[in-house]
């Protein structure tokens, strides 16, 4: 039971901080987005396949320690997506990528971002700050399920699994491919991310 209530109290209180962001700023357009990260590397990603009656399918593997980061950045409400792949990941990575796509997405007074993200060290170091316009919510801890994002991560895996590749450029090569094919699956990934309790930030206009 205490484990399930701040997740239950999450739920519940994720459409209070879309209000208050909107009675903060009155005609601002409202977006509640979602973050994550996910390693990949030269560590195979094996996978079940078909495969004849009788005979064992089998896959090539060739482990090595080198590893690779996808943030991803998600709008459930839309399908609306944000990729972005690098060697390692810490706070002051972190940061330089929030800020990169706070500037790509033309979030500002006028257009603020609510950021749902987990409370991994590099999300709530000293150093990151949220940027002009922009809002974190974090999520409880130990609640993936929470995450919309984490639902994106067997998705941008397809290309990856049962396959041994040479480089870690060439694993990055398939990687970004896969997610510039992503980010115009925008109608699947709704389907995959926005949860029924997720709330919509959508306001209605009627015309006269």
């Amino acid at each position: 039971m205490r484990i399930l209530r701040p997740r239950r109290s999450f739920k519940q209180e994720l459409p209070g901080h879309v209000a208050r962001e909107r009675n903060a700023h009155p005609g601002a357009e409202i977006e509640l987005w979602t973050m994550d990260e996910h390693r990949v590397g030269l560590i195979p990603i094996l996978r079940r396949v078909w495969a004849p009656r009788g005979k064992r399918p089998r896959a090539v593997v060739r482990p090595r320690y080198q590893w690779l980061y996808l943030v991803a950045f998600v709008h459930p409400e839309s399908g609306r997506t944000s990729f972005w792949i690098v060697p390692q990941l810490n706070a002051r990575i972190f940061a330089a990528i929030l800020a990169a796509f706070v500037e790509e997405q033309g979030f500002n007074e006028r257009k603020r971002l609510l950021l749902v993200l987990d409370g991994a060290g590099w999300h709530t170091a000293d150093q990151v700050r949220a940027p002009p316009g922009a809002t974190f919510i974090l999520q409880p801890p130990y609640s993936p399920e929470l995450q919309p994002t984490e639902r994106l991560w067997p998705i941008s895996n397809e290309p990856l699994a049962n396959r041994s590749f040479t480089s870690i450029s060439e694993l990055e090569a398939v990687l970004a491919r896969r997610c510039c094919e992503m980010a115009e699956m925008q109608d699947f990934l709704r389907g995959l991310c926005f949860y029924h309790w997720w709330p919509s930030t959508q306001t209605e206009t009627h015309t006269v």
